[in-house]
């Protein structure tokens, strides 16, 4: 007799993906749990309030659900908006604010362990994002209120001395329109130039504006220490002590690594320390443990995004349904 625990599979994230996999599970006749420890969509919900997608909306649809935006392409406020409506229509069987401290097997089931409940599944879905964990400067007085590894907007920073930590597009970004919104801008940058990466009708703008002095930039340089009011910055020319109100970290994130190593998957020995996992069916070394999302990707965490993982949610509930039979 099952009680009221168990699930034929639980997911745990609540993003795009994870909503995905809930729908095909529920389409499948599956006994089916989502489950987040955030907000719905938790990592949209932390993108930049005046975010704009790099996508068009139809590209970010799930469960045959229309997204209908007023730009060419959505932003935050109408992206949440969307999946809002999703979750609602499907009625999909999501608990928020729900951390999954631990897993483990028992007796041939998922045992998942979370803050509130103890739940166990025939299957597991892992559809974890990777917003939730910064690259950490490691350096003392990081911990200071004034320190900002996620950006919102630019107002607060009107008029204040700010240092923006990295040369990638989130970076850049931040700089521009804190620039722009009236912030006095410093650009501290381990590398030689701005990064390569960064979209080619931003790149110009930013090295424009570094090269007429608006936006100050250290490159080949690293903070060694913040301080209430400044902050200490090791340069080609020596170390530098700058006047500084808040130091914006947009270092990117990295994936929950060690969650994902106590649940026993095993990694490729590659630079982007990639999960092994079946690409057919998307399940890992561990039997009925099934990875979707960005998560796949490991480092590289440009490689998955929503619409071109979306189908993920398929091909394991495929799976599912074939061990089934």
């Amino acid at each position: 007799m099952h009680s009221e625990s168990d699930y034929d599979v639980v997911i745990i994230g609540a993003g795009p993906i994870g909503l995905a996999c809930g729908i095909e599970a529920k389409k499948a006749g599956l006994r089916y749990l989502i489950v987040e420890k955030g907000c719905l969509v938790n990592s949209l919900y932390h993108y930049p309030l005046h975010m704009t997608f790099f996508s068009t909306s139809e590209r970010l649809e799930i469960g045959n659900v229309p997204f209908i935006s007023h730009g060419p392409k959505p932003n935050r406020a109408e992206s949440l908006e969307y999946y809002r409506r999703v979750c609602s229509f499907w009625q999909l069987n999501v608990r928020l604010y729900e951390k999954v401290n631990s897993t483990e097997i028992d007796n041939g089931f998922h045992k998942i362990i979370t803050t509130k409940k103890t739940y166990r599944a025939k299957s597991l879905i892992l559809s974890l994002g990777f917003y939730d964990l910064p690259y950490l400067l490691d350096v003392p007085g990081e911990d200071l209120p004034k320190v900002k590894h996620y950006y919102d907007e630019p107002h607060p920073y009107f008029g204040q001395n700010i240092i923006v930590v990295g040369a990638a597009n989130s970076a850049v970004d931040v700089a521009l329109e804190t620039y722009r919104k009236g912030a006095i801008v410093t650009m501290v940058i381990r590398e030689s130039s701005i990064l390569d990466s960064v979209k080619y009708w931003v790149k110009p703008d930013i090295e424009n504006r570094i090269k007429e002095s608006s936006i100050k930039a250290f490159f080949n340089s690293e903070i060694l220490e913040i301080r209430p009011s400044s902050a200490i910055v090791k340069t080609p020319q020596g170390v530098i002590e700058l006047e500084n109100d808040f130091v914006l970290a947009m270092t990117g994130y990295q994936p929950p690594f060690d969650f994902m190593t106590a649940c026993g998957i095993k990694f490729h020995d590659d630079e982007f320390h990639t999960p092994v996992y079946d690409e057919k069916t998307m399940e890992t070394n561990v039997m009925n443990l099934y990875l979707a999302g960005v998560v796949c990707g490991g480092l590289k965490t440009n490689k998955w995004f929503i619409e071109n993982s979306r189908v993920h949610a398929e091909m394991i509930v495929k799976d599912l349904m074939r061990k089934i039979k």
